[in-house]
């Protein structure tokens, strides 16, 4: 059963499709970069155009083509055939008016009409002295006006005048040319070239609007790129698709930031406000509610109904799942124990305000029964069971018989026991519970969780023949959600230095949260006077 599991996540990690609406979605919650990359191209351009390219002027003649026999002294009427001749001479007469001897001659008649000095600024000159035939060729179009034997010769060069001499020059050389040449027919220019000051290029505005799309092209590009590229979790599909495990749960950001969390650190009464509590968002809570219920429906098979939380790496939330599910188990009336088996670097007692001088290890150890390192009613029907002090073997005290006694023992007291591991992909700890746990939840974190990291998660888990429950995806962001599973970019909740890399100077994660607000205790009392009384009793002990 283990390998076909194994089979499908392979199976799906090689068939991952690229959704249309998935590509959509994305550039929609990243309008902003796109509306801003394109104005920054469009501006770009704009100023380029408007300021950098020289301006350009168009001018222009019209040369009349005639066949030879469509004399009207001779001939009172035109008739077809000596139209069509006409035009049919146009393409030859382009060919021979557009050779080299010829745009030389006309760079010849230009120098004796204009300074060398006022040619340069326009035209380039070779080393003789003389117009470049190219440079003449390069700002000289002509062509035949809607195919009739009208034949239209263009100049668009920096200066207008020097534009207009271009055409007239070529208007006067083309008669003489054209005879000698083709020996057949005849051209008439219709009318002089006149310098035109309204310049034709460059198109600012036309300019200003490719950059604006180029610039929207390439943010796009770069935006899905990015995303093709990013091997982290990116929506609950892809966790399902790739390795074939269940959704249990998506959780939306919520909680204080960083400096808030730095400031809660430094008061007196340490509390995290990501604890369900009445101040929680309706949102978070209805979230933890169907993860409940997912668990539960997960549990109803199996005998035990002891289960682990984990994490492949620090920094993922892992804690604060297992605090908030163990919370909204026993806000539906279950009694539950929360265990905290993470001995390195524990964090309940800190999250439920409570001293930590006793706990699992202590229990585990031999130095103290479990009754006695128990904290109770920590929230409504929860109880819980610390680390304890940080023991040199926690390895090898999680796989031992007494904790398996243990737990074989504290499951006929309560409905569910809640375990929360370390990393599975930092240390080994969490692998000693393979015969205590019916399973595991895997907590992964939005736009934080390496899939790689996973799937080597997954491969240690499926070694141990343990049983993953399900996945559970922290850090959505409400405000990029979709129905297709694109979330956006989470917050983050203002983790050590060192949660990013799972790892620390110290040699295990500085991982964890910021702490907020007290959240409030279960207080059935409606007496505000001794609920308060009972609060400060519980802290002392």
């Amino acid at each position: 059963m283990q390998d076909n599991n194994n089979n499908n996540r392979r199976q799906n990690k090689n068939t991952e499709v690229i959704d249309l609406l998935d590509i959509v979605s994305l550039l929609l919650s990243k309008w902003w970069i796109l509306l801003l990359t394109a104005i920054a191209f469009g501006g770009a351009m704009y100023s380029y155009s408007e300021f950098v390219l020289p301006r350009e002027y168009q001018s222009y003649t019209s040369l009349y083509v005639k066949n030879a026999n469509s004399d009207t002294e001779q001939n009172s009427q035109v008739n077809l055939n000596d139209i069509n001749a006409s035009k049919s001479l146009v393409n030859t007469y382009i060919a021979v008016l557009s050779d080299d001897a010829v745009i030389e001659a006309v760079g010849e008649r230009l120098l004796e009409k204009y300074p060398s000095e006022t040619i340069s600024g326009v035209l380039r000159l070779n080393d003789e002295g003389k117009i470049s035939i190219g440079s003449i060729r390069d700002c000289v179009s002509m062509a035949a006006v809607n195919q009739t034997e009208v034949l239209k010769v263009t100049a668009v060069t920096t200066d207008p005048i020097i534009s207009a001499a271009i055409c007239n020059t070529i208007a006067e050389l083309a008669p003489e040319v054209l005879i000698r040449v083709v020996g057949a027919g005849s051209v008439e220019a219709i009318g002089e070239a006149k310098p035109l000051y309204t310049p034709v290029a460059p198109n600012v505005m036309k300019n200003a609007i490719i950059g604006a799309l180029l610039g929207f092209i390439l943010s796009a590009g770069i935006i899905i790129l990015i995303d093709f590229l990013d091997n982290t979790v990116k929506s609950s599909k892809e966790l399902s698709d790739r390795f074939g495990m269940a959704i249990i749960g998506e959780v939306q950001e919520f909680g204080v930031d960083a400096r808030e969390a730095k400031k809660a650190k430094r008061s007196t009464d340490i509390k995290r406000s990501t604890l369900l509590d009445k101040s929680t968002p309706f949102y978070i809570t209805e979230s933890y509610k169907a993860m409940r219920t997912n668990i539960v429906f997960s549990l109803s098979t199996s005998d035990k109904k002891v289960f682990g939380v984990t994490s492949s790496n620090p920094g993922e939330g892992k804690s604060t799942t297992s605090a908030n599910i163990a919370i909204a188990l026993g806000q539906a009336s279950h009694k539950v124990l929360l265990v905290d088996a993470d001995m390195r670097k524990p964090v309940q007692h800190k999250t439920f305000c409570r001293k930590n001088h006793y706990g699992l290890s202590s229990v585990i150890s031999g130095q103290k029964n479990v009754s006695e390192c128990i904290h109770k009613n920590v929230s409504e029907n929860l109880d819980l069971l610390s680390a304890g002090p940080k023991p040199p073997n926690p390895s090898e005290l999680l796989a031992s018989e007494k904790a398996a006694r243990m737990l074989e023992e504290l499951s006929q007291k309560y409905d569910y026991i809640i375990i929360d591991t370390p990393p599975v992909n930092v240390v080994s700890d969490t692998m000693g519970l393979s015969n205590s746990v019916a399973g595991l939840v895997m907590v992964t974190r939005y736009g934080y969780t390496i899939l790689e990291s996973i799937e080597n998660a997954i491969q240690k888990i499926d070694l141990s023949d343990m049983k993953i429950l399900g996945c559970v995806i922290n850090g959505v962001s409400v405000k990029e959600n979709s129905r297709y599973g694109r979330y956006g970019k989470y917050s983050k909740y203002g983790y050590s230095k060192y949660a990013k890399y799972g790892y620390s100077k110290y040699g295990y994660s500085s991982y964890g949260y910021g702490y907020g607000n007290e959240p409030e205790e279960n207080e059935k009392d409606s007496d505000k006077k001794e609920s308060k009384k009972e609060k400060v009793k519980s802290h002392a002990d």
